[in-house]
């Protein structure tokens, strides 16, 4: 008797199109929208925790004043004109120190990132000088300054210059050598070499050392001002705590993160306008 094997059958995996393909727009709008509501909602329970905690005892209100004191007294700070001295101050500093830093270690790192005799000439002398603790700096900078402007700003500008310098210089060196030559074979000047190759293919990787250098400066700036300052917002919460007006110094807190995360998102709105081109931040403004 023979059998006949059946024929096998063939198959066919057939997708159908999500909302993500038939509608992106929309659905863009509504992950970003949930992106939105979390990133609201998590340090908005928080504080409502923070702040029924305070009210029901459960911890001690002279220490951890609630959010509500602490708004209540910073608005009044602010209405009397006390808050926006200390606020200055510290904006000030940071903006100058940033500023130099910035401008310094983008200069070297590009110089160091583009000539390897330059880069094997500074590179151990930069390495060793980057690992000592930035505010073990201020001594040293209290004696070529003197009391005042300068040694907060040169601790900003030293702590903000190795940031973007070892960003600068990594990123000059990751620029492919395809790019490179293809610059050579259209003959292009130095200049041009750098206007068209270096700078467009670094600029992001640049920019991303930059955004961590501004929320290090805020960090720095901060704890300068407890030790050698006499206005600020780090010289205000450490005032604050010593006379344990404990509502002041959440309020030079507040003022800090607030500045912080503002200087950072300036930072972040700057690269993308500077780096159309770049793929953005991952979570994002993407689906």
């Amino acid at each position: 008797m023979t059998t006949v094997a059946p024929e096998a059958k063939s198959s066919v995996l057939v997708r159908r199109p999500g909302p993500r393909e038939l509608h992106p727009a929309r659905t863009h709008r509504r992950r970003r929208a949930l992106e939105l509501s979390l990133a609201a909602a998590v340090p908005l329970l928080l504080v409502l925790l923070w702040q029924l905690a305070a009210v029901r005892g459960w911890i001690d209100d002279r220490v951890y004043p609630a959010p509500s004191t602490i708004l209540a007294d910073g608005w009044d700070r602010a209405a009397a004109g006390d808050l926006w001295p200390d606020v200055w101050a510290t904006l000030r500093r940071v903006l100058a120190g940033y500023a130099v830093g910035t401008a310094a270690g983008y200069l070297l790192g590009l110089l160091m990132g583009s000539l390897s005799l330059v880069r094997a000439a500074l590179e151990p002398l930069l390495d060793a000088l980057y690992v000592v603790p930035k505010l073990a700096l201020l001594p040293v900078f209290l004696n070529m300054f003197g009391l005042g402007e300068g040694p907060q700003v040169a601790l900003v500008a030293a702590t903000v210059f190795f940031f973007v310098w070892i960003s600068t210089m990594s990123a000059v060196m990751a620029v492919p050598d395809g790019h490179r030559d293809a610059g050579r074979v259209f003959g292009a000047s130095p200049w041009q070499m750098f206007r068209h190759v270096l700078l467009p293919a670094s600029l992001p990787a640049v920019l991303v050392g930059a955004r961590i250098a501004a929320g290090v400066a805020v960090l720095v700036i901060v704890a300068s001002e407890q030790i050698a300052a006499t206005d600020g917002l780090g010289h205000l919460i450490f005032d604050s705590r010593a006379l344990f007006q404990n509502d002041v110094m959440f309020v030079g807190i507040v003022c800090v993160a607030a500045l912080g995360v503002l200087f950072s998102e300036l930072v972040r709105f700057a690269g993308r306008l500077l780096t159309p081109w770049a793929p953005r931040d991952r979570g994002r403004g993407q689906s």
